[in-house]
């Protein structure tokens, strides 16, 4: 088991250190930031949406270690998905960080967004694992006004 909490942590880093899909996407049609004023972190999500698939997704912000490998992670999982599916993947993402389950075998399917499901034993990471999924839903949502999205 440690082995594995290693990789888990040495994918979080690669992220963190070299994170995909990092800048600004110039020809976005939607768009939020969002903010975690218990750690700081501030991002913006860059989506282009055609018809109703995600053809790209982008960031830029700055923050720990896990919010920015969760906005990394979340931008390569979106593309190509329908809204739909970004909203079902959020749910299920926001299930896997906030559990109280004994079993990781429930979130396998997460692929690898499940480097993420430790930060549900620290409730004050789950925030930072949690603002890009929240801001990402608030840029989906096509009546999103130009409020920032907290995780307060």
């Amino acid at each position: 088991m440690s082995d594995l909490k290693d990789l888990y942590q040495e994918v979080v880093l690669d992220h963190n250190r070299s994170p995909r899909n990092f800048r600004e996407l110039g020809d976005a049609d939607r768009k939020a930031d969002g903010y975690n004023p218990l750690c700081g972190d501030r991002l913006t999500i860059f989506l282009k949406i055609e018809g109703n698939v995600i053809r790209d997704a982008t960031f830029k912000g700055t923050g720990c270690a896990i919010s920015k490998a969760s906005a990394s992670l979340l931008t390569e999982s979106v593309k190509g998905k329908t809204v739909v599916e970004a909203e079902a993947l959020f749910r299920r993402f926001q299930q896997m960080v906030t559990s109280s389950t004994d079993s990781d075998d429930d979130f396998a399917d997460l692929g690898k967004l499940f480097v993420l499901s430790g930060v549900r034993e620290f409730p004050v990471r789950v925030k930072c694992a949690s603002l890009a999924w929240h801001t990402l839903r608030s840029a989906m949502a096509k009546d999103t006004k130009d409020e920032t999205v907290t995780t307060e």
